[in-house]
This record gives structure tokens, sequence and C-alpha cells, in this order.
């Protein structure tokens, strides 16, 4: 990780992305979009909001979707909240980038958040990582291991001779945290009103050999689409702010 230099930099736009079903979260968002589920007494967006507003951020834009009605008539136009808040509405789902055509004032940089991340990465300080950096694309990482529950073979490839055994191993990967700042030059990419997820930005921006960075976290990161991150959140504090 580089390390940005001191200077001055305006709080940025960010989007946070809220338009998906949240299938991965039911029975919980059965009934309610996946922003609105509660984390102890609040809704998982308004922590969201509030570690944006306390580092400084004050223009926010939702790309909302699936029961965008809810969203809307809870956040306001976000006063009661300390922070603007403006919608971008999917009339159909354009995956996790598609929506950012459809934004108004991005600048020349921005944020973009997926809506059911709980991280204590410092927003201010990662937007400067970035502008730093000069990529089209900065990715927020942080290092998850995964166990499997089994004994795992390597074979010989086109045979059945075993040359391997590992019993229960633990993979370690980077992953993306769903926190990103992006250059404006990525909207070239998006066809307005077409699906365009994040796998296919970082695809298309590695072809065409863009710059594209990463700035490893290694704080707080749950990612509260997942029921065993969401459940976890709720023992952190009773759900409050990071």
């Amino acid at each position: 990780m580089t390390h940005p230099t001191e200077h001055t930099t305006a709080p940025p736009h960010a989007v946070i992305l809220c338009g998906g079903k949240g299938t991965r979260l039911r029975p919980y968002t059965t009934v309610l979009p996946k922003p609105l589920v509660p984390l102890g007494d609040r809704p998982i967006l308004e922590v969201v909001l509030e570690h944006l507003r306390r580092a400084g951020v004050r223009r926010v834009t939702l790309c909302v979707g699936h029961l965008a009605e809810l969203i809307r008539a809870f956040f306001g136009d976000g006063s009661k909240f300390g922070i603007q808040i403006a919608y971008a509405i999917e009339d159909k789902p354009l995956g996790t980038i598609g929506p950012l055509a459809f934004v108004q004032d991005l600048g020349e940089d921005f944020l973009v958040l997926n809506g059911d991340v709980l991280t204590d990465l410092d927003p201010l300080a990662f937007f400067r990582n970035h502008l730093d950096g000069g990529a089209d694309l900065t990715i927020a990482t942080c290092r998850r291991q995964v166990k499997i529950d089994f004994g795992v073979l390597s074979v010989v490839p086109g045979t059945d001779t075993v040359h391997g055994f590992v019993e229960k191993p633990t993979h370690e990967y980077e992953v993306s945290t769903g926190v990103y700042a992006m250059n404006r030059r990525v909207l070239a990419h998006v066809v307005a009103g077409e699906p365009f997820g994040f796998d296919d930005l970082v695809l298309t921006l590695l072809a065409r050999r863009r710059p594209v960075r990463r700035v490893l976290h290694a704080g707080q990161w749950l990612d509260i689409g997942r029921v065993e991150d969401y459940e976890a959140a709720q023992g952190e504090a009773g759900g409050g702010a990071p």
C-alpha cells in the first residue's frame, strides 16, 4: 500500500448500490429491502451513511430498484441524517456498475460502495490513496480464509491415479470488499440501460490495459449480504456503527 501525500481533498461524491433483492439474506429480506434490514436498532444503510458522514462525506446517491419506495420513504433527502441524498432508479436490474450511467454530478473521481458493507475503512484516506495512484479503478481489499471441510484429493489428469491428499485445507484469498474509488473514465465502458457488473468492469479494464489498483485493508470488514456476517454484526455492540 502506498501512502498518500499530504494534501487537501474535497469530500467525494459517494454512490451506494442498493438495488438488489438481497436473496442471500433471506428470510430477513422476505418483506424488507436489504438496506432496511436492522443492525441493532438501525437499518444497515443508516449505519453505512453514518460512517460516511462521520468521515466527512456530504453527498450520496442511492442506486435503488427492488422496493425502492420503502428506501426513499425512510431516508428521504437525508436531512435528518446530516447528509444530502439523491436517488438513481433502476427500472430493471443493471448489475453493480450499470446504474452509474444514471448518477448525476459524479465529478472526476468518486466513491462507490455496496450497500451491505460494514467496515472501519477510512473512506477519505482510501479516496486520497486512489487520487495519488492515478488509476481508473481502485479496489479496497481484505484477506479472507476459506476452510474446506473435506479431504481434498489431487488426481493425475486423465487418470484415476491419486498423487496428493490434504485433510480439510484452509485457503487464503484477497477479496474485494465492495468499496471502490473510480475515475469517470470508467463510464466510457457503461452503456446506459444495459446490465454491467463489477466483474465486467474489472475484466474490461484489464483487457484494455487500463490501470487498476488495490488498497489492502487490515481492519474490520463484514459483508452483511451474507447471513454469517450479518449475524456476526448483530453480535458486535448491538450492530452499532464501526
